[in-house]
């Protein structure tokens, strides 16, 4: 199931007796667990009903004894185990999961790894009970991410303002869904977020970013490009090198992707590159701009530039020096 259906069923109370909430991005665990723990009992049959263990304190026979209490003045009694990962003999809990009590609900937060498929508890667990994978989303799905969950809370945004969000934030859904929420406490319902949004109350410059630092190398703009160069130069921590060589790494990857495309129709593009149609024409432009072989000699610079960042080859220069190196490279 997915996690709306997981939480619209929860909020029409229909719970399942276990639910293993398993994988790389604990975004989506922790929004499951809390709901649940806010949502199944109420404040009164929480006193004795609602129970949360950490996997590492305990083993499966304390979770199984914990599980098979019966609820008192309630109908459900809640079982949380948090760093269910970490628990001694988890695998021993598949004798509760093969006839798990009906009056409990039994939550596995199991975090940053995943439940093998083969296991006889994993099995058990999908018979009786829910079983949900939290995946970590690539970068070029966060944009889409950023967009849906502002849609959900009566908000838009532009294309360029989830790219710049994404460039600055990465893939962490947390720290992307705490920043989202300071926009939507500060901008009112209905308004649709651009940069100079972002600017004014989270912090991020729509001027100096590395969106905008590629969008100068794309256009060959070199008193644009330097600008950006010596802002990251001057505000390192906010703009550490070797995220920035990443960044700009994948994006002339992209740009060599699409001088090897037969089909440079805007939308094959947008589904090879992955990336948003909007976008294209930038590929189109820097493609111009950067031949092929110039594009791979790019490429070539920014992995030598990448092991200077690291400091291999006894490199004594500053990483706002090589910074301004790597971009002089690229733009002549």
């Amino acid at each position: 199931m997915t996690f709306e259906q997981i939480i619209s069923d929860i909020r029409n109370r229909i719970f399942k007796p276990i639910y293993l909430l398993h994988g790389d991005e604990p975004y989506y665990i922790d929004k499951i667990t809390n709901f649940i723990a806010e949502t199944v009992l109420t404040e009164d049959e929480k006193v004795f009903n609602h129970t949360v263990l950490y996997g590492k304190d305990i083993s499966a026979s304390d979770i199984d004894n914990a599980a098979r209490r019966f609820p008192m003045m309630a109908a459900h009694q809640v079982v949380i185990i948090k760093e269910a990962q970490d628990t001694k003999k988890l695998d021993d809990l598949v004798y509760y999961a093969e006839k798990p009590s009906k009056s409990t609900v039994l939550v596995l937060s199991h975090k940053y790894k995943t439940l093998a498929k083969n296991k006889k508890l994993y099995k058990a667990i999908e018979k009786n009970g829910e079983i949900f994978e939290s995946k970590k989303l690539y970068e070029n799905q966060i944009p889409k991410w950023i967009t849906s969950y502002l849609g959900d809370r009566k908000y838009k945004i532009n294309a360029v303002a989830s790219q710049l969000l994404t460039d600055f934030l990465g893939t962490d859904l947390s720290k992307i869904g705490n920043e989202l929420d300071k926009l939507c406490i500060s901008l009112a319902p209905g308004t649709e977020i651009t940069p100079k949004q972002i600017e004014d109350n989270i912090g991020i410059s729509k001027d100096f970013n590395t969106f905008e630092l590629q969008n100068a190398l794309s256009e060959k703009d070199v008193l644009k490009a330097n600008r950006i160069v010596d802002y990251f130069s001057r505000n390192p921590k906010d703009h550490p090198l070797i995220l920035t060589i990443t960044s700009l790494y994948f994006y002339f990857a992209k740009i060599l992707a699409y001088h090897f495309l037969k089909d440079k129709s805007k939308n094959n593009v947008a589904s090879v590159l992955k990336v948003n149609p909007f976008f294209v024409k930038d590929y189109e432009l820097a493609a111009k701009r950067y031949n092929s072989a110039k594009t791979i000699q790019i490429i070539s610079l920014l992995r030598e530039y990448d092991m200077k960042s690291k400091g291999l080859g006894s490199v004594s220069a500053s990483q706002g020096d090589l910074l301004k190196e790597l971009i002089f490279k690229i733009l002549h």
